[in-house]
């Protein structure tokens, strides 16, 4: 017997379930597949029949899983709508002609609310699913909730980070503890590049934070206090945000600091970043 509903979650987060309206999107049907792959599923919740949202302030969107099982897809704030005429048709829509002039198209604005539940939150639909669109009242079960695959550490050889990514992790500890204590458990040799200009910059952590110490100098400064890159940044103040982080090579915390810097060292005169890239020594 399910202890927890949905409805329990928009209670949660001040929604009233009487004024909000669950659909569910089946990846059976064709056109909406259609429109799901080419990444225009809002485009096709918003057109409905006329008087499709009376009564209702919100939608919540799911897409059909396994089963009558369904994903939260995302949490809307309906407004006014006006005819599916023709002219409505958004660009590269796969079925222009659904926009007849007989139904309505919605205005939708996406809310936080459920945000974070977003592609995690599981419900079973029941066993109506023919029943596509129904009250927020109706009971649905929440079979699980995923874990957010952002934030779980996803290990050192397949970590590449754009600086805001970077910045979102080592200003958040308590969400992203597993990173932080993956980071800061080793040193590491690693590459910073300059997505705008394709330059690379090599660097070296070590000591008591490992990497996870070096990386947060790059948070709160910019540019590590690296010379060539701290000119990059006066000359193009936004520069940062097109750095990417990612890591050549795991070192263990016993080698010493020499051992670290010659190893720097080589992958420098490797990949010739001094001449060519970033590093200025």
């Amino acid at each position: 017997m399910a202890i927890l509903y949905f409805s329990d979650v928009l209670n949660k987060v001040g929604l009233d379930p009487r004024k909000v309206k669950l659909i569910r999107h089946a990846l059976t049907d064709k056109g909406f597949r259609d429109c799901y792959d080419k990444n225009m599923i809002l485009e096709y919740t918003r057109l409905q029949k006329r008087g499709f949202s009376k009564d209702y302030d919100y939608w919540c969107v799911f897409i059909s899983g396994k089963g009558t099982l369904a994903k939260l897809f995302a949490c809307y704030k309906a407004g006014d709508s006006v005819p599916d005429c023709p002219n409505a048709v958004p660009e590269g829509f796969p079925h222009p002609e659904w926009f007849q002039g007989k139904g309505s198209y919605f205005n939708l604005e996406h809310t936080d609310l459920l945000k974070d539940y977003e592609n995690r939150l599981i419900i079973d639909w029941g066993n109506s699913t023919r029943m596509w669109h129904q009250k927020g009242t109706t009971e649905k079960p929440i079979v699980s909730i995923q874990a957010d695959e952002k934030k779980v550490f996803s290990g050192f050889e397949d970590l590449i980070l754009t600086y805001d990514e970077l910045k979102e992790i080592i200003l958040n500890p308590t969400v992203y503890e597993a990173w932080h204590t993956a980071l800061s458990s080793v040193n590491a040799i690693y590459l910073i590049v300059d997505r705008e200009s394709g330059k690379q910059y090599i660097g070296s952590a070590y000591g008591k934070d490992g990497l996870l110490g070096r990386w947060s100098c790059y948070v709160s400064s910019l540019h590590g206090h690296n010379k060539r890159m701290k000119e990059l940044i006066c000359a193009y103040p936004e520069r940062y945000h097109h750095f990417q982080f990612s890591i050549l090579q795991i070192l263990p915390k016993t080698v010493t600091d020499d051992e670290v810097i010659r190893t720097e060292s080589l992958y420098k005169k490797k990949l010739l970043t001094i001449p060519f890239g970033m590093n200025d020594n």
